[in-house]
């Protein structure tokens, strides 16, 4: 029994490290998008910044590059972060989480 019950443990916690990491592509995609959309200078270059600002060491290190642009009156931001295998920054999943982001573009002033 004890084995089943290790092994539902690790499951569980690899489907928590899934969660996060979709939490994480999320809310560094919304940051970026926001930055992007404000600021008045370098644009694409704000945004890729953004999105790596708070995410964890583990997760920055193995982040493909984000995909800013703006279209239509709205600066748009996608971040791919790849999910960890059990233990972050040691082994990553083959496949990347990705995470939107948008906000409206301010107003040149």
């Amino acid at each position: 029994m004890t084995p089943l019950i290790i092994l539902l443990a690790v499951v569980l916690w690899q489907c928590a490290l899934i969660g996060y990491t979709f939490s994480l592509a999320g809310n560094a995609a919304d940051q970026a998008a926001h930055q992007g959309a404000v600021t008045q200078g370098f644009r694409l270059r704000e945004c890729q910044e953004a999105a790596k600002k708070d995410l964890p060491k583990a997760w920055r290190k193995s982040m493909k590059p984000s995909k800013c642009r703006h279209s239509s009156g709205m600066y748009k931001a996608e971040v791919r972060l790849q999910v960890p295998v059990l233990v972050p920054g040691v082994l990553d999943w083959p496949f990347p989480v990705k995470g939107n982001g948008a906000y409206p573009l301010e107003a040149d002033r």
